[in-house]
């Protein structure tokens, strides 16, 4: 694996040069769009929409709409000025139990590996994360933006996990969540529901889940590969459905 940034952590007088690794990996089948008389792909152009021309990548500047139409300019060197003082460094703030964070946070994960010379602080704030049950909370610039993290221990290593910000996790204070006065559940139908739960209650195996639709996919690629243009629509046998309102 090609790593994907390369800094330090640092917290107190401690600093950890580590190199950072996504984590883990989309699979989802992609299409191309393609000229259905001859199946060549699209190519998709730039063009001004005040000019109806195209545009080449050197006459390319970014903008920020701030209102309909309107749209105020910057430069890179203007970007590079303000870029967020961890652009090459984890800054750890606070260390916090894992279960104070709502899972609704987390964002994406990336593997943490120590660069030469930071193999023992490394293990120093691993063992130390791994015997205090916490969690290292952080901020780390990836791709030029800030983003808030946590640093944990997880299969032997240190796993960076970017997390959402506070003022983008929506309230679910606008939903229409039903009262218990408009729809009131009866004591026997809370027992017959925690009754299911707590039968079909397990310990979490990721390995017994699969991506049916990705497979089916993948099978129905092969077969035009092969030759084969008939596409058979399968019926999924009907699941047993258990009525608990019944």
């Amino acid at each position: 694996m090609r790593p994907l940034w390369k800094g330090a952590i640092t917290f107190g007088m401690v600093t950890i040069p580590v190199k950072l690794y996504t984590a883990t990996e989309q699979r989802d089948i992609r299409y191309r769009l393609l000229h259905k008389t001859d199946g060549a792909p699209i190519v998709e152009k730039r063009f001004c929409s005040a000019e109806d021309k195209e545009v080449a990548w050197d006459d390319l500047v970014r903008g920020y709409e701030v209102s309909k139409g309107e749209f105020v300019i910057i430069d890179p060197g203007e970007i590079e000025a303000v870029e967020p003082e961890s652009a090459h460094s984890i800054d750890i703030g606070d260390f916090v139990e894992l279960q104070e964070i709502d899972p609704i946070f987390f964002e994406k994960s990336y593997f943490l590996e120590p660069a030469e010379a930071g193999a023992k602080p490394f293990n120093l704030l691993r063992q130390a994360l791994e015997e205090t049950g916490r969690v290292a909370v952080a901020k780390v610039a990836i791709r030029s933006k800030e983003r808030l993290a946590t640093i944990r221990v997880y299969d032997g290593t240190l796993v960076l996990e970017t997390m959402h910000w506070p003022d983008e996790v929506r309230s679910a204070a606008d939903l229409d969540i039903p009262e218990d006065g408009r729809a009131k559940v009866s004591s026997r139908e809370l027992q017959m529901a925690r009754s299911l739960v707590e039968s079909l209650s397990d310990r979490f195996r990721p390995e017994e889940y699969r991506d049916q639709y990705r497979v089916a996919l993948e099978e129905l690629i092969e077969r035009k590969m092969a030759g084969e243009t008939r596409n058979a629509k399968r019926r999924k046998p009907a699941a047993k459905v258990i009525d608990l309102m019944a």
